[in-house]
């Protein structure tokens, strides 16, 4: 296995432990991020944090995502209920984190891939939960996606 795949795959599986812990029966694009931001030592990991980014403050903006997006609902947080976690369950690739995947995959040749490029196609979404999450933790979302392409 390259790096690159190493690295992919230590990436996929500690998503897909984000997805279970938080009850989601998909991996989706949040959870991918939240591993990329927990794989210490790696390039994108140091410019998450750089960015105030670290897996803990990725995951409070994604918890007051959530939150917006029941109030827009009009769903009182408190009330709101949460998955439980499923430790036998294996979640599935959703939508986003596809859709992330594909649109790395659709701009590089497999043998060219790094890590910045997962990262640079997860903050490419215009819409979804982690440009939601992002903007609302004031995170300059283009100064960001250009700080990743440098690295690229």
């Amino acid at each position: 296995m390259s790096a690159f795949d190493t690295y992919l795959q230590a990436v996929l599986l500690a998503a897909q432990d984000e997805a279970r812990d938080d009850g989601s029966a998909a991996m989706e694009a949040r959870h991918a991020l939240l591993a990329v931001a927990a794989q210490d030592g790696t390039g994108p990991q140091r410019v998450l944090a750089a960015a105030g980014l670290g897996r803990a403050e990725l995951k409070a903006a994604l918890d007051r995502e959530f939150a917006h997006s029941l109030g827009a609902a009009g769903v009182t947080p408190a009330f709101a209920l949460r998955a439980t976690p499923d430790p036998g369950r294996r979640p599935q690739f959703g939508a986003s984190l596809k859709l992330a995947l594909d649109r790395m995959a659709g701009a590089h040749r497999k043998k060219d891939l790094t890590p910045f490029h997962l990262l640079h196609a997860l903050l490419q979404a215009e819409v979804g939960t982690v440009p939601r999450a992002l903007d609302l933790a004031g995170v300059d979302r283009a100064a960001l996606a250009a700080r990743v392409r440098e690295e690229l």
